[in-house]
């Protein structure tokens, strides 16, 4: 992914004046640049809120600590693996680490992306309210594409209530795997079948009670709500250190949540390539040359991206308390 990034950033600036480059680069704001890296730190800070609410709610314990390497890791998993699959399984690994039993991780991890998905629709529809002209007037097909994602993260909703919500479903869709994977390992398979089928039955019925505290989902949904709010606000900051003035803040958070659309269709780990064309057109209006636009894109690609992938890396390589204490149980 570094090496695909080192070429879309070669590619991006294949035509621009590197004096111009240089000159916006010695211009910016440093300190509106550290609010924008401080914005996504809190972005993963509120996400690790949400993790340890509905972890302490299952009667389980986790420090901050290691509530704050679950988003980080996410980080990790969203950012090298096509559509971001990879995320949360390397969440789920990051949870059974922290000591938490797999059946609760799971029902913990389904719920906190159920919110942030209906979230991120919630947030599609009022940037769609404020946006569409802008959309309309001046991408054109740009608007067909965003559509496509918002259709995406629909479907995601759609198939993540019906495993929480109907226990059949969830079993024919396990069978179906355990059934392809039998072909292969036909005695692991007969040995894990038992298992699998006690974790799902534990899913669903921790799934059950946490809906049932209505408090703790409404302060997930708020904590959620601010979280993304806080990453939209990222272009903002990275604007205002570039110069940017008289900015419509409004319209930059609508535009930044449809780039969050655009770049979950693309198959690529982290979105590559889609994520930079996105940013260039649609803050193009924004900064006064060209040079500009593709240092904001580059900085903004550095901490949305970049540096979460390097947090990532990090955070896995730290142990958690429950690693610890069983490590010290074995001297």
């Amino acid at each position: 992914m570094l090496a695909i990034g080192v070429g879309i950033f070669y590619w991006s600036f294949r035509s621009t004046s590197w004096h111009s480059f240089f000159l916006s680069l010695r211009q910016t704001n440093q300190w509106w640049l550290l609010v924008a890296v401080g914005a996504m730190l809190a972005y993963l800070g509120l996400e690790a809120m949400v993790v340890k609410l509905f972890v302490d709610h299952q009667g389980a314990t986790i420090s901050f600590k290691d509530a704050l390497r679950v988003p980080m890791v996410e980080q990790l998993g969203n950012g090298i693996t096509p559509f971001a699959a990879g995320g949360q399984p390397m969440q789920l690994i990051a949870l059974i680490q922290s000591g938490i039993e797999a059946g609760k991780a799971g029902s913990i991890l389904t719920m906190k992306f159920v919110i942030f998905q209906g979230m991120i629709v919630l947030n599609f529809i009022g940037a769609l309210l404020i946006g569409h002209g802008y959309v309309d007037d001046k991408l054109h097909a740009w608007a067909i594409v965003i559509w496509l994602g918002f259709l995406m993260h629909m479907l995601v909703i759609i198939a993540l209530l019906l495993l929480m919500f109907w226990p059949k479903f969830a079993d024919k869709l396990v069978q179906w795997g355990l059934n392809g994977l039998a072909w292969f390992v036909p005695q692991r398979v007969k040995e894990w079948q038992p298992l699998i089928e006690e974790k799902i039955q534990n899913f669903h019925r921790e799934s059950k009670q946490m809906l049932k505290n209505k408090g703790l989902v409404l302060k997930a949904v708020a904590l959620t709500f601010v979280q993304l709010m806080v990453y939209y606000l990222i272009p903002y900051f990275i604007l205002l250190a570039l110069g940017s003035q008289h900015i419509n803040l409004a319209l930059v958070l609508a535009l930044h949540i449809l780039i969050f659309m655009v770049i979950s269709l693309f198959p690529i780990p982290g979105g590559a390539g889609g994520a930079e064309v996105g940013f260039s057109v649609l803050f193009a209006q924004f900064l006064p040359t060209h040079a500009a636009l593709l240092l904001a894109m580059m900085i903004w690609r550095l901490i949305t991206y970049y540096m979460g992938m390097f947090l990532g890396i990090f955070a896995f390589n730290i142990k958690t308390n429950y690693q610890k204490e069983q490590a010290a149980k074995k001297v």
